[in-house]
């Protein structure tokens, strides 16, 4: 039987995320210093998002909670994210964060990883129309999605790791905002998405690599699904993997072996797992039948593999939760 989302799963994940949100150590910041007037804690750079770790990773638990509270509204669990956000999510802290982005040196702050999420939680908040907090990240995420604009057009090429600096993946969470919102973005994204993937064939998918989280190839693929139009992306498709009938390149139809969760680079391989199941549950509605059937097993393997493990080490439980949502929610 396919993994879904429950209203247990729901809430065991919005707890794990409440767990971190505001735990302010250990963090690992992302600064340059021009002096030592810089060297100051996460809550007084980032007064909204200094937890989880690292500013991107709260971030998505944000969304993760935000999300959780509108898809199960009668779960305890989104009382107190309601609270916390009441608290949290404000115009003076949303100044402060603003005005992080206005410091020499921050041009590739979060780049675009944290960008896209921080679109990501905005396009979320916005579906809570009985609370403000849409208007209230407003100019946070005008500044990211002006950050956007003023970086495609120069990024000759596009990022292929399976990091943060993926630009694949950074398209499909900005693509949801900007179709929402900015219509000039939508179609700058998709066309640089056209311009960067479009003659791309029979990849060999050399993946993953030690500290990967998400797949290269797949998230690629999902991109392209989310910005041509159906009849154009299944020849795309057809090209880019020719062999999957074939369960070809098997480097994707095999889960990661995560050797040690304490260890933050290798405890990512936990998330090439789960944005691998995400990004086949995606795709498989666009495929044929039996390609499609191949997508879905993959996606269950991938899940099998790292979903009793989203808990545990903090060194995955500060973000894995949201890529298991991503995955789980996905319509397999």
């Amino acid at each position: 039987m396919p993994y879904h989302l429950t209203p247990d799963i729901a809430a065991r994940f919005a707890e794990i995320a409440l767990g971190h949100v505001t735990r302010e150590y250990p963090h690992k910041l992302d600064q340059v210093l021009e002096g030592p007037e810089d060297l100051r804690g996460p809550r007084a750079l980032h007064p909204i998002f200094f937890g989880s770790f690292d500013w991107h990773s709260c971030v998505h638990g944000w969304w993760l909670l935000l999300r959780v509270r509108r898809l199960y509204p009668d779960l305890a669990v989104a009382r107190r994210t309601e609270a916390l956000a009441g608290e949290m999510l404000t115009e003076e802290k949303v100044a402060g964060e603003r005005a992080y982005l206005d410091r020499a040196y921050t041009g590739g702050f979060e780049r675009p990883y944290g960008w896209a999420w921080l679109l990501a939680l905005h396009a979320e908040a916005q579906r809570h129309r009985d609370r403000a907090w849409a208007a209230v990240l407003g100019p946070l995420a005008e500044a990211f999605a002006d950050r956007f604009r003023a970086f495609l057009p120069k990024l000759t090429y596009p990022i292929r790791t399976g990091t943060h600096f993926n630009t694949a993946f950074a398209i499909v969470l900005a693509l949801e905002w900007a179709e929402a919102n900015d219509s000039g973005l939508a179609e700058l994204l998709r066309d640089r998405a056209r311009a960067y993937y479009g003659s791309d064939r029979d990849c060999p998918a050399w993946e993953p690599g030690g500290d990967d989280f998400l797949s290269s190839a797949l998230v690629e693929a999902l991109c392209m699904r989310r910005c041509l139009p159906e009849a154009g992306f299944r020849p795309w498709f057809d090209a880019f993997l020719p062999r999957l009938r074939e369960r070809e390149p098997a480097s994707l139809f095999t889960p990661a072996h995560v050797s040690d969760r304490s260890d933050g680079k290798i405890a990512h391989l936990d998330g090439v797992n789960l944005s691998r199941a995400w990004c086949w549950r995606g795709l498989a509605g666009a495929l044929d039948p039996p390609r499609a059937a191949l997508a879905r097993a993959a996606a269950e393997a991938h899940l099998d593999a790292s979903l009793p493990h989203v808990a545990g080490d903090y060194m995955g439980e500060h973000w894995l939760a949201t890529f298991a949502l991503l995955a789980l929610e996905a319509v397999p």
